[in-house]
């Protein structure tokens, strides 16, 4: 994604992982806490909710409220999630179902803030032969097993009365699936832009069902550990704000934010573009709901859906506690 997701734009040389989905299990053990140092570290990947970051950096919102912060890239975005559980950095970008795995372990880390949600970066995609979801069935789809596009994938069937046992899955990476379903050796796809986008222009094939179809399930996040949250609460809070301003940017002004967000992963403002439409990028407004326990779609509220696909799939181990894992008392003195 990303939990489950190994991303890597075809033009990009960073790699947008999103990783497969048991790989929380390698990030016990690793190494030992850093120093005190006076700022946050965060990590960052490739995934525009998070490169968004930069933007909050270059344009001064960090400074601006007050906020002390490192970002810290992460090609692969595997080792982030490492990085975050082993102490090595006080807060990651991480989706909310690679954040269940270490709960579930009892590690010590909050969710603290919603970047965005996919919202049609991720699809899956069919042959012009194949008009619905009954027309699917016994037909093979092409994906990377165990990943977002997995759980995308099991969603889709799920919310349309098929079963997983209804479709043959052809497991591989995203651009290799991608290539499978373009060149007609299988008959769906589940894959995420520029894929997407690429598919629908040749007319090789249509979205059939698309992250916008299951809304709040694929949340991307700021999750910090709680030793941070307790010594560096002012930063955080700081960080906070600073991304409602970094959301405002990319809203009121997305030539200027996709220019600063594909040069970090090396892409050309006009090639970054095309993620945007499919990133929701969460608001003040979007936040608090997301945050609490109580309202529909939110962290707690999908937990369980998310926490039964890696449990039926055996990538965690034990049942994680959602409400140990949210923290929205920093976005209440945010919004102060």
């Amino acid at each position: 994604m990303r939990l489950f997701r190994s991303r890597r734009s075809p033009s990009s040389s960073s790699n947008r992982v999103r990783a497969t989905l048991g790989v929380v299990a390698l990030a016990f053990g690793l190494g030992h806490a850093l120093p005190a140092a006076a700022e946050v570290k965060v990590g960052v990947s490739d995934w525009p909710g998070w490169v968004a970051w930069y933007v909050a950096e270059q344009k001064g919102f960090f400074k601006k409220h007050g906020a002390d912060v490192k970002l810290v890239w992460f090609a692969n975005y595997t080792d982030s999630i490492s990085a975050l559980s082993a102490g090595q950095l006080d807060a990651n970008s991480q989706t909310w179902s690679d954040t269940l795995g270490p709960l579930a372990k009892g590690l010590p880390l909050k969710a603290i803030l919603v970047n965005d949600n996919s919202a049609g970066n991720d699809a899956l995609l069919v042959s012009p032969k194949i008009k619905s979801f009954a027309d699917l069935k016994g037909k093979s789809v092409a994906l990377e097993q165990y990943s977002v596009s997995h759980f995308v994938l099991a969603t889709a069937l799920a919310k349309n009365g098929l079963k997983p046992a209804d479709v043959k899955i052809t497991n591989l990476a995203a651009g290799d699936a991608a290539a499978a379903f373009i060149a007609g050796r299988v008959d769906a796809a589940v894959v995420w832009n520029p894929w997407i986008d690429q598919i629908t222009k040749s007319g090789k094939g249509r979205t059939l069902f698309t992250s916008k179809d299951m809304p709040g399930l694929i949340p991307d996040l700021l999750v910090a550990q709680d030793k941070a949250i307790a010594t560096k609460r002012k930063d955080l809070v700081g960080m906070i704000k600073a991304w409602f301003d970094t959301e405002k940017f990319i809203r009121e002004q997305p030539a200027e934010a996709a220019k600063i967000m594909s040069k970090v992963v090396s892409l050309k403002p006009e090639e970054y573009t095309v993620f945007l439409p499919g990133t929701k990028f969460f608001d003040a407004a979007a936040n608090k709901t997301a945050l609490d326990a109580k309202a529909p779609g939110s962290l707690v509220g999908v937990a369980p859906t998310i926490a039964s696909f890696l449990l039926t799939h055996k990538l965690i181990e034990g049942k994680p506690d959602p409400l140990k894992g949210v923290d929205a008392s920093l976005l209440a003195d945010a919004l102060k």
